[in-house]
């Protein structure tokens, strides 16, 4: 069965026993050599990618946010949201403030500091972006989207 080269670069001998598991498997390597260069980029701006992620909800929304509602935007899985808010606050990168008619909302807003922190790694990150899917055409990249939407919609369950 054809796979591409990544039953070679992963040094596997015997062909994969599915197309379903050469599938995921290429999904996999290819997410973390992805996530491996976003790692990089921001490492150099002297953020996580959790904590950019945090930064990108927050500038996108424009006004405090509920920690919850941030927790649940999120790209990746993310369990200690309270650790990651309290990093960026230590950073002076958001604030938290407490909900007026429910004590228990924790609203976190992003700070002046890291809107330029942020504005300042959009090119970088456009850059990125193209730099990745340069190979691919308009077409191709649409049909990728679809692909990548159609694996995840079962695991996540629908939007609406």
């Amino acid at each position: 069965m054809a796979s591409g080269d990544l039953e070679r670069r992963i040094g596997k001998r015997d062909p994969f026993s599915a197309r379903e598991e050469a599938a995921l498997l290429g999904l996999l390597r290819t997410s973390d050599r992805v996530q491996v260069l976003f790692t990089r980029l921001f490492r150099e701006h002297g953020l996580t990618p959790a904590q950019y992620n945090v930064l990108r909800i927050l500038r996108g929304e424009g006004r405090p946010t509920p920690i919850l509602e941030v927790a649940d935007r999120m790209l990746t899985a993310t369990p200690g949201i309270t650790g990651l808010i309290d990093r960026l606050e230590k950073l002076e990168l958001v604030r938290r403030e407490r909900c007026e008619t429910d004590r228990r909302v924790i609203f976190v807003a992003i700070t002046p500091r890291a809107v330029e922190l942020v504005g300042r790694l959009d090119e970088p990150i456009r850059e990125l972006h193209r730099r990745l899917l340069a190979r691919l055409g308009r077409d191709e990249i649409q049909t990728l989207i679809r692909l990548l939407d159609a694996i995840r919609e079962p695991i996540e369950g629908s939007a609406d």
